[in-house]
């Protein structure tokens, strides 16, 4: 069986009259989509389109719920209890089960967005805070979560399906968190250096640190940010990239399911 691996993007983060990402050509070349809840982006109109565009093009449809925060498009860190943290990702995952139910699909999976995902990768009661939420209202969807994160330990205690993430355009720490976006250099924009590095995750399992370190990863799911100005080039050259390199681009679920 040849190797596997899911491509994502977080979409649907519109709102209103304002537009940010180019979601309709992301979809020809993902697998699968986080879909902004309404609360750090998005509304019903957003949410609505966005499930659609991704049923009709084969992508697995995902909640990406994240803090009460549009403001700051939730990157601020917001100082919330795990029971407030539960049942804000209850609400966001029971807004986009509504819609994919009513597109005729189901939900795929859980990614938290931001600074509640940075958070909860370093925080064990967040992370439990969240596995729990999914577990309680989308069991058998799966929690995609950074590699070797709070999350995925998480995941595991509480007995649900979890799929490790790894960034294309994103630089790590040594402790494999990511370097937060106020560091230069955070945001990788160059489509060959990003794209080089996606392959190197799936086929060597390892990514260069920003100190130069070698961090060990596991890649089940490469994310490209939506609002990346680069974001299609580097979708698309990873995509092309990674089955030159006879790896097969499938949704989330195949991944997680393979023998």
């Amino acid at each position: 069986m040849p190797l596997m691996v899911d491509l994502n993007a977080d979409l649907g983060e519109s709102f209103g009259t304002y537009k940010l990402g180019l979601d309709e050509e992301l979809l020809n070349h993902i697998t699968s989509a986080n879909i902004a809840c309404g609360f750090h982006a998005g509304d019903y109109m957003v949410m609505q389109k966005t499930v659609s565009m991704a049923v009709s093009k084969n992508v697995g449809v995902g909640a990406h719920p994240g803090f009460p925060d549009l403001q700051g498009f939730g990157r601020r860190n917001m100082h919330m209890k795990p029971e407030e943290v539960r049942n804000l990702v209850i609400y966001q995952i029971g807004a986009l089960q509504a819609f994919a139910k009513a597109e005729g699909t189901q939900l795929k999976h859980v990614k938290p967005h931001g600074a509640l995902y940075n958070m909860a990768a370093a925080d064990s009661d967040l992370a439990r805070a969240i596995a729990e939420a999914v577990k309680e209202v989308a069991p058998e969807t799966i929690l995609l979560a950074l590699a070797n994160s709070e999350m995925v330990k998480a995941a595991q205690d509480v007995g649900i399906k979890v799929a490790q993430e790894v960034f294309a355009d994103r630089a790590y720490n040594p402790d494999g968190t990511l370097v937060p976006r106020s560091i230069p250099g955070a945001v990788i924009q160059d489509p060959t250096q990003a794209t080089e590095r996606a392959l190197r995750m799936v086929l060597e399992g390892k990514v260069t640190a920003i100190d130069g370190q070698e961090v060990h990863i596991v890649a089940d799911s490469i994310c490209v940010h939506g609002d990346n100005p680069q974001a299609v080039k580097l979708a698309s050259n990873i995509r092309k990239e990674l089955e030159r390199a006879g790896v097969a681009l499938v949704e989330l679920t195949r991944v997680i399911e393979r023998p």
